[in-house]
This record gives C-alpha cells, structure tokens and sequence, in this order.
C-alpha cells in the first residue's frame, strides 16, 4: 500500500495491520509448508549430533557369500625369532570384510553383418539386419539406470549425462536420455493403466495434488492412493474434473482428503486430513488470544491416539470413544470468541464437522490423515526444486506413468531398480 492508502485508514484498521504483520511465520510444525523451508536454529541452540547416551552400538554384519579370502598369519616368533613351519598349527582369531565396487565400464557387443555368396547361382544372400540397427544402441539396464537416476534419485538430464559419463565412462547425449524415458513410456503407462483399474474397484481412496511445472506453465501432479494401487496423474487443471476422470465414474465408500473442494464429494462418505487441522491448530494457539486453539489440540491428540489403537480396541469401545470425541468437539465449537484467528480455526472444524471421525467407522481401513499421499508426492517435489519441471506435457505423462509403477509396486515389497528392469525387459 502507498502512503496515501495508509492516511485513508482508520486506527482500528491500523491497529488490526499491525498485529497481522506481528505475527510469526508458519513453518512446517504449523501449516503444510516443508521442513525445508523451516528456518534453522542457532548452532547453540541445536540438538548434538551422534548417538545418544547409551545407546547400544552397531557393527556391520559379515557377509555370507564372500568372493575371496585373504589370509593373514605371522612369519615368525617375535619372542624368539624362529620361523613358523608351513604346516604350523593355527587359530582363527578375527574376520572382517573388504567391500569395494569392481570398475564398470560399458559392455560394448559389435554385430557384423556378413554376405555369403552361392557357389551353385553366383548369387549373394546377406544376413537379416539385426533388431540394434532398427532400435537402440543401448540395451535395458542403461535404460533402467537412466530411468532410475532421473525418476528416484531426482537427476536433471545434464547431472545424468555427466554421471553416466564420470561413473562408467558412457559418452550419451541429454538428446539420448531423453529419446529413452519417450521409447519406454508406453510400459510404464500400461503398469498405470493397471493400477487404474484397480482404483477404480477400491472402497477406500486417498487423494491429495501439488504443484508442477509443465511446458513452462503450471500444472499439478495428482495421486490417488488405495490398499493396492497408487495413480499419479499429471494435469494442468486442478478442478474435480481430474478426480471424475480417474474413477470413471465409481465411488468408493470413503474418500480421504484435505479440504479442497476439488477433492470433495466422490464417495458415499468422507474423511477430513486431520493432520492438515492440527497443523493449522499449532499455529493459531501459538497466536491467539484465548485457549480455544489449546483445546481442539488436545481433541486432536485423542483422535489421534483412538486411531493408533483403534484395531486393538472392541467395538464397543470405539463407538464409547467416538461418541466422547464427538460431545466434546461440539462442545468446543459453540464455545464463543473475540479472536479472529480462534473464529477462523473453528469455522474451519464446523465445515468439517461430520467428516472428522469417519475413520472410526472403519477401524483399520480409513486413516485419520491423507500423509500417504503426501509422502507419494514428496519425490515430486524434490524433482520439482531440482529440475524445475518438465519442458513437454509426454515428459510429465511419462515420469508420472513411471512413479505409478514404483509406487504400485512398493505396496508389494519390490524394490524400484527392479521394478523399472522388469517393466522395460520382461
């Protein structure tokens, strides 16, 4: 605002700026910014580093398949000098391990295509053309190594090019590595159309979206996350037409997620992010001005611990609890308040009153909170600060069909290297 807008204003509008530009930042205790953005704390003030006291050591285990043994034994007495015999007898006294990675060099198979001539007609007859002139020069686990670097571990085309190069002596282009996640894409996104069909037969989804840069535009990345199956999709739309297209039309019993419309309305019932509630609660009692923060914290809490043990818990129990939580929530909602900040927190609880508690009705399939979403995004996010997006629509079609893969398949325990050699050479 300029000058002349600030003389417009009256005390009371000055007195409410005031305290609105004195209040703290929101760090990643208090709202859903990352933890990387927290500002850190004085060197003094900071936790020690290492292990805590008494805490019990650890030691790498041998190996049980060694490659080579190597021998270590005395040559002689150092008491009185004489040399040991060859056939002395000897004890084993330690054992340690060696671990070293033998140089890799890329494997280089040259085809060479001969003519043979017919000594009955004269004529030549040449080899069919082999399948490498046709593709590629680079076989499957180059492709799995590119794929690998780029999508888990976050590597721009530039990193990935000079890596190839540093770590195994590969002279390859951005051009190539590019030409590689484009030729596999087709796999992965047949894994994806997989995991589709079964989220699309699930009675409990978890949705959550965030930002992602598309041909220099943004666009968002969203996930949709079952018992079997996790779908990220990539869009330059965040509106529910993206969830609409996803299930085709089925709806599950309970849908979990944050408190964005786009997300709301697609099952027979609902559950509200918890975590995003307690967030917003932590910031607003540390700057409020009575103890109505204070006290939906504390509610939370509860709801919290009766989710950690709800399958432990008889039925009975649950339902006793839940009740409680529910006396006690509306209690707390028709308390009054002069505090904007207080009115604005519980405004927020009122609108999802009835979506609160929903995972007590289904102990063990429904969470409180939508966090397995977030920590499917969490790569894509990394990906987003490191490389800043992708330059064409198919990259992002392409690097989501891929995290669709990998993240189906941790639901079963498979690691990703794996996973990607096995989708692009079955």
């Amino acid at each position: 605002m300029i000058r002349e807008e600030l003389l417009k204003l009256s005390k009371e509008e000055l007195v409410d700026m005031l305290l609105r530009l004195q209040r703290p930042d929101k760090t990643s205790r208090t709202s859903s910014k990352p933890p990387s953005s927290d500002r850190k704390q004085r060197r003094e003030d900071s936790k020690p580093g290492g292990a805590k006291p008494g805490h019990d050591g650890h030691s790498r285990a041998l190996s049980e398949n060694p490659d080579e043994f190597q021998d270590h034994q005395p040559t002689h007495c150092p008491h009185c000098l004489l040399l040991f015999a060859a056939d002395a007898k000897r004890e084993l006294i330690g054992e340690y391990d060696e671990i070293e990675l033998p140089p890799v060099r890329p494997f280089v198979r040259r085809h060479r295509r001969y003519a043979i001539h017919c000594q009955c007609c004269a004529q030549s007859t040449p080899a069919p053309m082999p399948a490498v002139v046709k593709g590629t020069p680079f076989g499957p686990r180059i492709h799995a190594q590119a794929i690998y670097l780029k999508s888990v571990q976050a590597l721009s085309y530039e990193r990935l090019r000079k890596a190839f190069l540093d770590m195994f002596g590969l002279v390859i282009s951005e051009g190539a590595i590019m030409n590689m996640l484009r030729r596999m894409s087709a796999a992965f996104e047949e894994r994806r159309q997989n995991a589709l069909a079964v989220l699309r037969q699930a009675e409990f989804v978890a949705s959550d979206e965030t930002g992602m840069r598309i041909e220099a535009v943004n666009g968002y990345q969203w996930v949709f996350h079952c018992k079997n199956a996790v779908v990220h999709l990539a869009s330059f739309t965040r509106s529910a037409s993206v969830v609409r297209e996803a299930m085709a039309g089925h709806r599950p019993k309970v849908w979990s997620s944050d408190r964005y419309g786009g997300q709301q309305g697609h099952a027979q019932a609902h559950q509200t992010c918890l975590a995003h509630l307690d967030r917003k609660a932590r910031y607003v009692d540390e700057n409020s001005q009575d103890d109505t923060a204070m006290r939906l914290k504390l509610w939370l809490d509860r709801a919290f611990a009766l989710a950690r043990e709800i399958t432990q818990l008889a039925a009975s129990t649950v339902r006793t609890k839940q009740r409680r939580l529910e006396r006690d929530i509306d209690a707390i909602l028709r308390t009054p308040t002069s505090c904007a900040l207080s009115a604005e927190l519980i405004g927020q609880f009122a609108r999802a009153r009835d979506q609160l508690l929903t995972f007590c009705r289904y102990p063990g399939e429904v969470g409180p909170t939508n966090n397995d979403c977030e920590r499917d995004l969490r790569p894509s996010v990394v990906q987003r600060k490191v490389t800043n997006g992708h330059r064409a629509l198919w990259a992002a079609e392409a690097e989501t069909a891929v995290r669709t893969t990998l993240d189906t398949a941790r639901l079963a325990g498979a690691g990703p290297f794996q996973t990607i050699l096995q989708t692009i050479a079955p």
